[in-house]
């Protein structure tokens, strides 16, 4: 009878959490309109001494309620814990902001400093992110360790104006000599897409203390990808990353790659659903088998990926002792390259940590209306590059006509090289060529250098001695400086030249360039260079090996660039 009495008083005392300082409601379902209604849980709060969490889960308060409650805390100064997901079931969105506000300003009346921040699961909308705006700014949550707003519909402005309030928060805390230092941020089904997940990775980049991550479920694309990449590379101490069903492509997914490599404490990674495709889950492989020691999950799930990627994850996973789950399922292996890649587990004695592959897509079938696309695309450049020669020469006709004395030549231009390249028109820039287009191309932006980088390239004469060495210095020259540019990108400048030479489709629609052998004859020598990011050289070889109409016309260029890079690779 003692026995069960005592099982009734642990079981009581872990409902109302009494041990840790916690009183706790969740789950009663409860209908607080007013400030009768709640007139028994504000005696409640009242009474309780040294009160650290409170849990309002699975209840619904209006504004009276929540400005009684509000009162109830005014006096809690030791108040740490905020459990209040799913607290506006059926209430109008307007009710909410001033229901938060009024609990806000309650926690920093009372010098509250908190450390966990639990809103999820409230549909609050941009105005409720505004609800907790001055509480998030504040004092209160200079402390503040896990912010968990999941599936909160805080939409692009809503995302803009937390990272704001996170941004300020850090900046206020430091000046005050104790730096916001979050550690879990939760904000998965939120329709934060790009120009959200944009403005929360300037703050993930400031704060630079995460462990967890979540954001699953944000129509993020490669734009708010790459942002987020950059951010958690100054999170070092990341263990968990979630972002699941964002669409990364082979760009988002060569930067997250990139970010990897930052991370070796990292133990969870989710990237499920997310459309890596067999480029972005080489890099990822790379990533992964050159350092993370600690990893103990790694879901790659339903990204077309291939046969020949998902046997590089495999590979890469083969000495990390602490795995226990390797996700690959609902890709686009067919039946022989799951038979492989099981093989390939259980020959590392790793079978069992493999997931299900059930929802294999079956290999990728050609995609014929793809191609006939290709097929456009590469006549109109082909036009277009007529045009552009034709216009050419009908401006330096009509210069010529104008121009005193008629004989006077034009003097060496680096724009009107770049606007439309020959031969003839880089020796003519003479011994300063290199510097002078180094000079004229930012190579601060990626996608700038990728283009100048191709235009250089279109007038290599292999056998054009003079041309060909005036090429290559002036590529060297100015990726140099790219690459030795701290801000300077360089997955974004091999994303941009896949997409420019029209072995990866864009996002943005830019159209692709008529690839000549010069471009791949250019790229073997840049590979070679010590300036060259070696993690980059296995990207390039997955595509280079791949079957593309647009390299048809380089023959014997890209066998050569296919070896030089196997070659490479192999060395490093």
């Amino acid at each position: 009878m003692a026995t069960d009495l005592v099982a009734q008083l642990a079981d009581s005392l872990a409902k109302t959490g009494v041990e840790d300082g916690e009183l706790s409601y969740k789950g009663q379902g409860r209908k607080l309109d007013d400030a009768q209604s709640v007139e028994g849980m504000v005696k409640e709060i009242q009474d309780f001494k040294g009160l650290q969490a409170l849990r309002l889960e699975g209840n619904t308060v209006g504004v009276e309620a929540a400005r009684a409650i509000a009162k109830a805390l005014e006096t809690k100064s030791e108040f740490k814990r905020c459990y209040w997901s799913d607290m506006f079931t059926g209430r109008l969105r307007s009710e909410i902001p001033p229901a938060l506000n009024s609990l806000g300003d309650a926690l920093m009346l009372a010098g509250a400093r908190l450390t966990v921040l639990d809103l999820s699961d409230n549909a609050f909308g941009p105005d409720g992110v505004k609800g907790i705006e001055k509480l998030l700014k504040s004092t209160a949550c200079y402390t503040l360790q896990e912010l968990r707003l999941n599936n909160c519909g805080m939409g692009i402005g809503g995302g803009k104006i937390l990272a704001a309030s996170l941004i300020q928060c850090h900046k206020k805390s430091s000046i005050d000599g104790s730096p916001l230092s979050l550690k879990v941020f939760v904000a998965g089904r939120n329709r934060l897409e790009n120009d959200g997940a944009t403005a929360l990775a300037q703050a993930f980049q400031l704060i630079g203390s995460l462990e967890e991550v979540h954001m699953p479920q944000n129509g993020i694309n490669h734009p708010g990808v790459t942002a987020l990449a950059t951010a958690m590379q100054h999170n070092t101490s990341l263990r968990i990353l979630n972002l699941n069903d964002n669409t990364f492509t082979e760009k988002g997914a060569i930067a997250m790659a990139q970010a990897l490599k930052h991370l070796r404490g990292i133990q969870v990674i989710n990237f499920g659903d997310c459309l890596v495709r067999p480029a972005g889950a080489i890099a990822i492989a790379e990533s992964v088998l050159e350092g993370l020691p600690i990893l103990k999950e790694l879901n790659l799930s339903f990204g077309e990926i291939t046969e020949e990627a998902a046997l590089a994850v495999a590979s890469a996973v083969k000495n990390k002792s602490q795995l226990e789950k390797l996700d690959l399922n609902g890709n686009q292996l067919g039946e022989d390259g799951c038979k492989a890649l099981k093989d390939s587990m259980e020959g590392m004695n790793m079978a069992e940590l493999l997931g299900s592959l059930s929802d294999d897509e079956g290999e990728p079938e050609d995609d014929d209306e793809d191609e006939d696309e290709d097929e456009e695309e590469e006549g109109l450049d082909e036009e277009e590059i007529e045009e552009e020669e034709e216009e050419e020469e009908e401006e330096e006709s009509s210069g010529t006509k104008l121009s005193t004395p008629v004989s006077a030549p034009r003097p060496p231009d680096v724009s009107s090289f770049l606007s439309f390249p020959s031969p003839d028109k880089l020796l003519k820039l003479g011994d300063k060529r290199a510097l002078l287009i180094e000079q004229q191309v930012d190579v601060s932006d990626a996608a700038k250098t990728a283009e100048a980088f191709l235009k250089i390239a279109s007038v290599y004469k292999e056998e054009n001695n003079e041309v060909k060495n005036a090429v290559l210095n002036s590529i060297d020259a100015l990726l140099r400086k790219a690459f030795s540019t701290p801000s300077f990108q360089g997955y974004n400048f091999v994303s941009s030249l896949l997409v420019l030479l029209g072995l990866i489709k864009s996002e943005d629609k830019v159209k692709p360039v008529l690839v000549v052998p010069g471009h791949l004859h250019s790229l073997e020598h840049v590979v070679q260079q010590d300036y060259f990011p070696k993690e980059n050289v296995a990207v390039l070889q997955a595509f280079m090996s791949r079957n593309n109409k647009a390299l048809d016309s380089c023959g014997n260029a890209r066998n050569n660039l296919q070896s030089t890079l196997q070659r490479v690779r192999s060395e490093g």
